[in-house]
C-alpha cells in the first residue's frame, strides 16, 4: 500500500479495509483433520455455505479452509451491488426454456430480500441501504440498448422496474448527458468488508471450524490438501471464484477477470447538492465497457470498472495495487458523469478478479458420485448470487446426504448442473480478453462521436469473440 501527496493509497487490498480496518487473522489449519465437509475459501459463496448448512444441521462438521483471510478476494474489493442480476439468465432460457429462467430471475429477487433478512438477523451492521439500482443512458445508441434492457427485464416478470426520462432521471441523480435510465427496486447498497466480517463472526458463532492462512493446494474426492495437512470429508465445496485458475487441474476452468475501483474524499453537502442522489441508488451504465458506483455511508463516491483486464497466464494481484492509468480513467468517468467533482479528490485505488466461465454463465454444481461441489462464475454479480448459491449447494448437500426433502425449488433451478467448456491456453486467451476490451471500448468512442441511435458493429463482433451469445 502507497500513497502520496499528489496521489490516492494504492491498494492495500482496498478501501473497505481501509475504512473498517484489517480483520485479526485466524489460526492456520493444525494437522491433518476430518469433516464432513470443507468449503475451500472465506469469500461470500463459502461463508453463506457454512451458515446455511449449519443452520440446517447443527451436528454437521464443517471446515473452511482460506488461504488469506476471510474477505481477501472480491467479498471484500467489490463495489459493494447487492442486486438481483445473475450472469447467464439469457441463455438458460435457451437450454431450458423461458419459464426455467424467469424462475432463475424470482429466485434472484427474493436474494436481496434474505440477504437483507439475514443481516439484520444476526445483527450485521453492514451499511445496507435499499435504494434499488438506477442505470442510465448517456447516448442515443445507450438510450435503444436502455429501452430494450428493460423490456427484457420486465419479460422476465420484473413488472416492478420503472422506466425515466431524462427529466425524471436528473431529479434522482443528476448524470451529465444522462437521457434516461431504467430504476430496479431490487438493490442495495452494502459495505463489502462489514458484511464479510459479520458473517465470518456468525459463523464461527455456529460452530464452524474457520482455519485462514491456509491455501488448498489441490481438491480430491475425499480430501482437500495443504502444506499444513489434509482435511477428509465426503462433501469438499470449492468457492474460490476468482482464484480457482490457481488450484491443481483448474487453470482454464475460469478466467480471473479484473475490475478496479476508486473512491473520493467525503463530498460537501454542496457538491452532493450538485450532484442529487438522495435515494443512494447502486449506479451503473449501458456503456458496453460500463461503470458502477454507489454512495457510500461515510459521503463518498466509490466508483469501478475495467482497467487492466486479465494478467496473463491467469495471474492474479497480491494487494490490490492498481496502474496509473486505470486510477486516471476511473476519475476521468467520475468527472465526465459529474462535472462539478472536478475539484475532488480521489483518496483511495485498488483491484480485483472475478470469474468468469467461458460462457459467461454462474453455476452452481454437487457431483454426487464424488462428492464434489462448487459455485461461482458470477462475472462481477457475486455480492447477492453468492447467497444463492450457498443455499442451492446446502439443499445439494443435504440431498446426497439423506437429509431434507429430496429436491428442491432451488436445486431444480436450471444452472444447477451446468457444464462448460474451458477457457483456451494461453496466449490465445490474453490476446482474446485483451482483444475484446479494446472493441467495446472503441465501441463506446464510436457511439459517442457519432451520435448514432444504434449500437456499434464493433460490440457485436466483441461479443462473439467473448461468447457472450
Amino acid at each position: 500500500m502507497s500513497s502520496s501527496a499528489s496521489g490516492p493509497v494504492n491498494g492495500g487490498i482496498s478501501f473497505w479495509y481501509a475504512d473498517d480496518g484489517l480483520p485479526a487473522v485466524r489460526e492456520p489449519l493444525g494437522g491433518d483433520a476430518s469433516a464432513d465437509v470443507v468449503i475451500v475459501g472465506g469469500g461470500y459463496t463459502g461463508l453463506w455455505t457454512a451458515y446455511y448448512l449449519k443452520q440446517a444441521d447443527p451436528a454437521l462438521r464443517i471446515v473452511v479452509l482460506e488461504q488469506r483471510f476471510c474477505g481477501y478476494g472480491a467479498s471484500g474489493r467489490n463495489g459493494g451491488w447487492l442486486y438481483n442480476g445473475i450472469a447467464g439468465r439469457d441463455r438458460y432460457a435457451k437450454l431450458h426454456g423461458r419459464d426455467a429462467a424467469v424462475r432463475l430471475q424470482r429466485a434472484m429477487n427474493e436474494t436481496v430480500d434474505e440477504v437483507v433478512r439475514a443481516v439484520a438477523a444476526e445483527g450485521i451492521d453492514a451499511d445496507v441501504h435499499r435504494g434499488g439500482v438506477l442505470e442510465v443512458a448517456r447516448t442515443p445508441a445507450q438510450l435503444a440498448r436502455l429501452k430494450e434492457f428493460h423490456a427484457h427485464e420486465l419479460s422476465y416478470g420484473e413488472d416492478d422496474r420503472e422506466l425515466y426520462g431524462a427529466r425524471e432521471t436528473a431529479e434522482r441523480l443528476r448524470v451529465a448527458g444522462a437521457v434516461g435510465s431504467s430504476w430496479t427496486p431490487h438493490g442495495a447498497r452494502v459495505h463489502p468488508v462489514k458484511l464479510v466480517k459479520g458473517l465470518a463472526a456468525a459463523v464461527e458463532a455456529l460452530g464452524v471450524e474457520v482455519y485462514e492462512s491456509t491455501p488448498v493446494t489441490e481438491i480430491l474426492p475425499g480430501r482437500a490438501v495443504t502444506p499444513y495437512g489434509t482435511v477428509r470429508a465426503r462433501h469438499l465445496l470449492r468457492c474460490t471464484e476468482g482464484f480457482t485458475a490457481a488450484l491443481k487441474g483448474e487453470k482454464r476452468t475460469w478466467l480471473p477477470m479484473n475490475s478496479s475501483m476508486i473512491a473520493t474524499e467525503p463530498l460537501t453537502e454542496e457538491q452532493w447538492a450538485a450532484v442529487g442522489w438522495a435515494g443512494r441508488e447502486a449506479l451503473g451504465d449501458m456503456a458496453h465497457a460500463y461503470m458502477y458506483a454507489q454512495r457510500t455511508a461515510d459521503g463518498r463516491i466509490a466508483l469501478g470498472g475495467r482497467g487492466v483486464p486479465y494478467r496473463f497466464g491467469s495471474r492474479t494481484d497480491n494487494d490490490g495495487r492498481t496502474q496509473a492509468a486505470t486510477v486516471r480513467a476511473l476519475r476521468e468517468i467520475l468527472v465526465d458523469f459529474f462535472p462539478a467533482l472536478a475539484g475532488v479528490r480521489v483518496e483511495h485505488a485498488w483491484s480485483g478478479v472475478l470469474g468468469v466461465p467461458r460462457d459467461w454463465c454462474a453455476t452452481v454444481t454437487l457431483d454426487r458420485a464424488t462428492g464434489l461441489g462448487w459455485a461461482g462464475g458470477y462475472v462481477g454479480s457475486g455480492v447477492a448470487t453468492a447467497n444463492l448459491a450457498a443455499r442451492t449447494l446446502r439443499d445439494l448437500v443435504r440431498q446426497d446426504r439423506g437429509q431434507g426433502d429430496g429436491r428442491t425449488e432451488l436445486t431444480e433451478l436450471p444452472w444447477v448442473g451446468h457444464q462448460v467448456r474451458r477457457w483456451e491456453p494461453e496466449p490465445l486467451r490474453w490476446l482474446g480478453v485483451q482483444g475484446m476490451y479494446a472493441t467495446y471500448r472503441a465501441a463506446d468512442r464510436r457511439e459517442t462521436e457519432r451520435h448514432a441511435a444504434g449500437s456499434s458493429r464493433l460490440a457485436r463482433l466483441a461479443d462473439r469473440v467473448a461468447g457472450r451469445h
